[in-house]
């Protein structure tokens, strides 16, 4: 099974780190977050990934062009212009990696990225996320669905803390929760499992997938969607990658499902 990630965005709410590289190439603990989701797909089996490239798409293509070396100890002979990498800690995966255009939107992005999978289903994800969702679960669970797509729902976590008052006129305050879920909703979590005819509800560069061909799916009920109770996080601002920094300082990353 292959997994896409949508990874040409601009990054505008965390442009401290996305004027210099892409956003899925900002580093949690050293590694891209884009590595992260990788992982996260490869630890389920899932090793083959087509990643849509758009802004500084380039640096992702080095990334992986020179994976061993950012991964492994080198040494370089300089007199005899050779190189001798002395672990292989590459990983099993095989990376498709597609232009589809700087200002190309993720609906179209998608699109772009057809002639590389296949007539089978696919996981599609967003290049900045991640979580300790069980994704062979999600395949299985698709697969019972029998539509065309499938949504992990999630409920993220509130910014500020919140307060339920009792009727007392003094204003009394009955509970207090820092930091809770938030207000009941479930939102798009960002990882799909689609049917590679979802992609019929893209027309053209300039479809937004969350718009129009979702809407679409939700008109036809073909859309289902998987509730994820556990961990979930996505790096939107400098706080939320400060947050998964500490997290991933922990030891304990909830998000770490490999070994």
């Amino acid at each position: 099974m292959k997994a896409v990630i949508l990874a040409g965005g601009l990054g505008s709410r965390i442009s401290e780190e996305s004027t210099l590289r892409p956003k899925p190439m900002i580093e949690i603990g050293g590694k891209p977050i884009l590595w992260h989701i990788m992982k996260l797909y490869s630890s389920a089996g899932i090793n083959d990934f087509v990643i849509c490239l758009g802004y500084k798409g380039y640096m992702i293509k080095e990334y992986f062009a020179n994976y061993y070396l950012h991964t492994s100890n080198v040494t370089f002979d300089l007199e005899h212009n050779t190189m001798k990498v002395h672990e292989n800690t590459a990983e099993p995966w095989r990376v498709t990696l597609v232009d589809t255009g700087d200002q190309t939107m993720t609906g179209g992005r998608l699109k772009r990225a057809t002639p590389y999978l296949g007539n089978e289903d696919f996981c599609m994800t967003y290049g900045d996320g991640v979580t300790d969702l069980d994704i062979k679960d999600v395949v299985e669970f698709h697969s019972k669905s029998k539509v065309l797509a499938t949504v992990t729902a999630v409920q993220p976590q509130g910014r500020y803390g919140a307060l339920k008052f009792s009727g007392d006129p003094g204003g009394v305050v009955d509970h207090f929760e820092e930091k809770p879920l938030g207000d009941g909703s479930w939102v798009n979590g960002g990882f799909f499992v689609l049917s590679p005819k979802a992609l019929d509800y893209v027309e053209d560069d300039s479809i937004v997938w969350e718009k129009g061909p979702i809407e679409a799916l939700v008109r036809n009920r073909q859309l289902a969607a998987y509730k994820h109770h556990g961990f979930w996080h996505a790096m939107d601002t400098m706080r939320d990658k400060i947050s998964l920094e500490a997290l991933w300082s922990s030891g304990n990353p909830p998000w770490k499902t490999w070994t």
